[in-house]
Order: C-alpha cells, then sequence, then structure tokens
C-alpha cells in the first residue's frame, strides 16, 4: 500500500509540475506578445532609442505596474498611455510589466536605414 501511494504522490507532483512549467510559458509567451504593442515608441524589448520616451527594459516590475495603472486610471495624464492602458486587463499589465522588469536594460539600436 505504500508503494502505490508513493507513486501516487509522485505522479501528481510530476502532474502538477508539469502543468506549472506550461503555465509559465504560456505567460511568458502572452506577456511578450502583449508588451510587443509597446515596442513601437519604447523600443524593442523596451531598451528606446535616445531615452525618448524612456526605456522600460529592467525597470522595477512594482514601478511599472503602477505607472499603467495609473494612466489606466487617468490619476497621471498623458497623451498616447492612458488609451493603451485602457485596452489592457489588471492581469495584462502584471504580465507586460514582468516581461519588461526582466528583460535587460540598455539602449536600442537605431532602425537600419533604406537603401536610396
Amino acid at each position: 500500500m505504500t508503494s502505490s501511494m508513493g507513486f501516487y504522490r509522485a505522479l501528481v507532483l510530476a502532474t502538477l509540475q508539469l502543468w506549472c512549467l506550461q503555465s509559465y510559458a504560456q505567460d511568458t509567451s502572452d506577456a511578450r506578445a502583449l508588451a510587443a504593442t509597446c515596442f513601437t515608441c519604447h523600443g524593442t524589448d523596451g531598451r528606446s532609442v535616445g531615452g525618448v520616451p524612456p526605456g522600460l527594459a529592467g525597470q522595477d516590475r512594482n514601478y511599472l505596474l503602477q505607472q499603467m495603472q495609473d494612466f489606466k486610471s487617468g490619476k497621471r495624464p498623458a497623451t498616447i498611455m492612458h488609451q493603451h492602458a485602457k485596452g489592457y486587463t489588471d492581469r495584462q499589465l502584471e504580465l507586460i510589466a514582468g516581461y519588461f522588469a526582466g528583460m535587460k536594460p540598455g539602449a536600442g539600436a537605431p532602425a537600419p536605414r533604406g537603401e536610396r
């Protein structure tokens, strides 16, 4: 009886670990897809070119989340960001903040110039 209990415990634990890994992978993929909407202004992976608008890569997660929540609620005035932030759920804002917090900070590279 004990060995079968151990087997079932191991099976449950393995199933939970697999579920957690799949959930984490899905969150990571979802986070990058959501954050990609920010790349146009804030640079690829949040590394802006020239610092305007500010880079997001490597910023504190809680700080980023609070700023986006303030844009969403209208507490922080903006020209564009309040409209962007209103389009996301609280969970999506958490994913975006976590994504940028996990990026290595640095300056972005300018887009290559086309041939003339």
